[in-house]
């Protein structure tokens, strides 16, 4: 059972996460055999003042 987690800012629509699970779904199984339903995708949404590139956070980017 392959396990896939996916960490993310926050701001994405439903439709884009449903998408991007969809495409994740499809590559693990066409490179791995496995089969979609027993594929899993983890997505981990964090709000952009939690999360900082080279000492700045997101949240605080122009």
């Amino acid at each position: 059972m392959p396990i896939v987690n996916i960490d993310l800012i926050e701001g994405r629509s439903q439709e884009q996460l449903k998408n991007l699970v969809k495409d994740v779904t499809d590559a693990v199984t066409k490179n791995t055999g496995a089969p979609a339903e027993h594929v899993h995708v983890i997505l981990k949404e964090m709000a952009k003042n939690r999360y900082s590139v080279g000492g700045v956070l997101k949240s605080d980017e122009k």
